[in-house]
């Protein structure tokens, strides 16, 4: 354990839920605890988004996309009962992310693909690898912000311009009820899961890498835990996001507002942009920890550094220049592609299939295809892929 660091970081995280309680509410602050304990569970796991596309994809290892099934069926359940009681701990009325499916979430949702496997992160695991020491996950960061900005100045003809569907909820807009829509989500679920079996069985891939751990009580706080185990963590403090400020868990809002504040403090008017209006105007103007995506972020990183100082793994190392460019990349495209699909891994994948919508199907399909065409890009930047000689991936 590398006691100092976990002074630091117990110390920044006291302080920093101190300030955001004291400037913006209780609710935020609580916010912020959610997101430490999320960045916890996700550096403990190690719980991938991008390497489960790139393992499956490259030498059909099935574990990661195994425990997104296992995370979206509780998720689904959970969000189920919430959305049709109501049920919320803070007066909010609970609603779940569903969005249009149209050429912007085609678009957007493929080059996320390809970008979080040259950035080696998606956007969850951009933030937790930041905390976790990563040090080209920083660049990847940067770029994400620049490219969400982008794709922010862009997004009013995405929305006006490119043909689109009205946004399509399983269990509203079809009038299966949410019981049917869970009924059928179920049965994907399932049916994917089954399908992952008969991969392994045909493939026989390498497994994954274990990670570093100890034995005994200790497991529990220093790691490692099992993916099935944070994907149950995981799909619960979604439902308890939801329940707190009325949304699901989200990531990459916050990117395209920091990136916004940042032109505004240069004297750059982002106002008269599209997609800062309404609820984003204001957040413009108000301070960063009042906005409950930021709030979250910054716990996640705290998170995970005091997770991967437990563990004794915060180590930043030198960057490899064709990382560093590879960073860049995936980080624009990662950005500019979360802006057209309405989300990222988190509040397009995970966030719009646990909320029955139509669209975040579409963006594991699409996201699936940019990850199949990354694996050709990744080795021109000097990225390895799995292989099927490998002895672990």
């Amino acid at each position: 354990m590398q006691k100092p660091q976990v002074f630091f970081g117990l110390l920044a995280a006291i302080i920093l839920f101190s300030v955001i309680v004291m400037t913006t509410t209780l609710t935020q602050g609580v916010l912020f605890v959610i997101g430490l304990a999320l960045g916890i569970t996700l550096l403990y796991a190690r719980f991938g988004f991008t390497s489960a596309f790139r393992r499956l994809l490259s030498v059909g290892n099935v574990q990661g996309l195994q425990a997104h099934m296992l995370m979206l069926a509780i998720a689904s359940t959970l969000f189920a009962i919430i959305l049709s009681t109501g049920f919320s701990f803070t007066g909010i009325e609970p609603k779940g992310y569903v969005s249009p499916v149209g050429m912007s979430v085609l678009v957007g949702s493929f080059l996320f693909g390809i970008g979080m496997q040259l950035g080696n992160g998606c956007a969850s695991g951009t933030l937790y690898s930041v905390g976790g020491g990563s040090s080209s996950m920083i660049i990847t960061l940067l770029s994400f912000i620049v490219g969400s900005t982008v794709g922010a100045y862009h997004f009013t003809f995405w929305m006006e311009e490119t043909p689109a569907l009205a946004p399509i909820s399983l269990a509203e807009t079809t009038g299966f009820g949410y019981f049917g829509a869970w009924a059928l989500q179920m049965v994907a679920f399932a049916a994917i899961y089954f399908l992952t079996v008969w991969i392994a069985k045909k493939k026989n891939p390498p497994m994954m890498k274990p990670l570093p751990t100890t034995v005994g009580w200790k497991r529990y706080f220093r790691g490692a835990w099992p993916l099935f185990a944070a994907a149950i963590v995981l799909a619960l403090l979604n439902a308890l996001t939801l329940t707190v400020r009325g949304n699901p868990w989200g990531i990459t809002s916050a990117f395209a507002l920091w990136g916004g504040k940042a032109l505004m403090a240069v004297g750059i008017d982002v106002t008269t942009w599209g997609y800062f209006s309404g609820a984003n105007a204001e957040a413009l103007t108000n301070t960063v920890l009042a906005d409950s995506t930021s709030v979250m972020n910054f716990g996640i990183i705290i998170g995970a550094f005091l997770s991967a100082a437990a563990q004794g793994t915060f180590k930043p190392k030198k960057i490899k220049p064709g990382v560093a460019g590879a960073a860049i990349v995936g980080g624009l495209l990662m950005g500019y592609g979360a802006r057209l699909a309405f989300g990222c891994n988190i509040g397009a994948y995970f966030g719009g299939i646990a909320s029955f919508s139509l669209h975040g199907w579409v963006w594991m399909v699409m996201a699936m295809l940019g990850t199949f065409l990354a694996l050709f890009i990744r080795p021109l930047f000097g990225l390895k892929n799995p292989k099927p000689t490998d002895s672990i991936c």
